[in-house]
């Protein structure tokens, strides 16, 4: 797994170069995907330590591309934060059910989306230390 490395889901280049531009001016290294399917062949090969995906996307959704993450036992530990305009009850449950470490609301701002990244690795690093 690449410590620093954090994966983009994002149909949206705009969007996902916006996160991508808050990410990187934290400290991390980033790689995007427009898609769930790019994304999931990109967290086989690259091993990034998070995912940072949209709920609705082309071929295969953020929900979807939660399961197959978590499914997976090479990539079930990767933090998952997942966006989404969507913010009824349904909308978060449905994405905590498929997996996914954070919940946030659409639009976001850069500093709560790197201090909730942040606070998503450090689970993860300690509940598996």
């Amino acid at each position: 797994m690449n410590e620093n490395l954090v994966l983009i889901a994002e149909d949206d280049r705009d969007v996902r170069e916006l996160i991508s531009f808050a990410l990187e001016n934290a400290g991390f290294e980033t790689l995007g995907a427009r898609d769930g399917r790019t994304a999931a062949k990109l967290l086989a090969v690259a091993g990034p330590v998070a995912l940072i995906t949209d709920v609705r996307m082309p071929d295969m959704n953020g929900l979807d591309l939660c399961r197959l993450v978590r499914e997976n036992p090479a990539t079930r530990d990767t933090g998952i934060l997942m966006l989404s305009a969507g913010v009824h009850q349904y909308d978060v449950a449905a994405g905590m059910t498929a997996g996914a470490d954070r919940y946030l609301p659409k639009p976001v701002s850069p500093r709560r989306l790197v201090e909730e990244l942040r606070s998503v690795i450090t689970e993860k690093a300690l509940r598996y230390a």
